[in-house]
């Protein structure tokens, strides 16, 4: 092969390479405006979730425990650092393990840590995080659904963890928590450029009946639906 044709052969490839970044990028600005209204079960809006980003991720945020759903058994308390028991809250998030675990800043990420993230290449993790209380702000939305609504939102984020023989979810032991009130878990499917962290959110919040974008990579995709 002559140096011509092979720097036609790495022009092309660069090209394609590009080409899917801008189809990518246009895609992740204009889905996310393309809303999927949220459906009325007709039953009473008296569970409250929240919606709660760190400006990159996306959580659902919900009661620890309820009359439907007691969170903290299958989440020990005593998984995260503090121990302590008087939470009220907890707050789910899907990712890339690696990310989640050797990426505590960007200026941590690894190129080879990115490349697994974006192609199918690495686990998954579910991060947990208690909360006393919760605010609602900018970054922080309160969303008020019925008991059927939250029991299938409980059912799509329950189907999303690991579990051993038992049918408990496997924690994954690790020093990298991001403060003294979260743990990690591993997760089932692959992160990938298509899916997100972003993407399983806005996902969960269809599962919930409630309003989100067609599609979205990102957390402004879901927020601005909830402005």
């Amino acid at each position: 092969m002559s140096v011509k044709i092979l720097f036609i052969y790495i022009l092309k490839t660069l090209g394609f390479i590009l080409g899917i970044i801008v189809v990518y990028a246009l895609l992740g600005y204009l889905l996310p405006f393309i809303e999927v209204s949220a459906k009325d079960d007709g039953g009473k809006k008296e569970v409250p979730i929240y919606i709660y980003t760190n400006g990159v991720h996306t959580d659902i945020v919900m009661p620890v425990k309820n009359d439907l759903y007691d969170w903290s058994s299958k989440i020990p308390f005593a998984n995260t650092t503090s121990k302590r028991t008087d939470y009220n809250y907890v707050g789910m998030g899907w990712g890339d393990k690696g990310f989640y675990l050797d990426t505590p800043t960007w200026a941590d990420l690894k190129f080879t840590t990115a490349v697994k993230a974006a192609f199918w290449m690495s686990e998954s993790a579910m991060h947990t995080s208690f909360y006393k209380t919760m605010t609602e702000a900018s970054d922080c939305k309160k969303i008020m659904i019925s008991r059927k609504q939250y029991q299938d939102l409980v059912k799509f984020i329950d189907a999303k963890f690991d579990k051993d023989q038992n049918g408990n979810y496997i924690l994954i032991p690790t020093n990298a928590v991001y403060s003294d009130n979260d743990a990690f878990y591993d997760a089932q499917g692959r992160y990938s450029f298509l899916d997100t962290c972003n993407t399983w959110a806005n996902n969960a919040l269809k599962a919930a009946g409630q309003k989100a974008a067609l599609w979205t990579p990102t957390d402004y995709g879901i927020f601005i639906h909830y402005k």
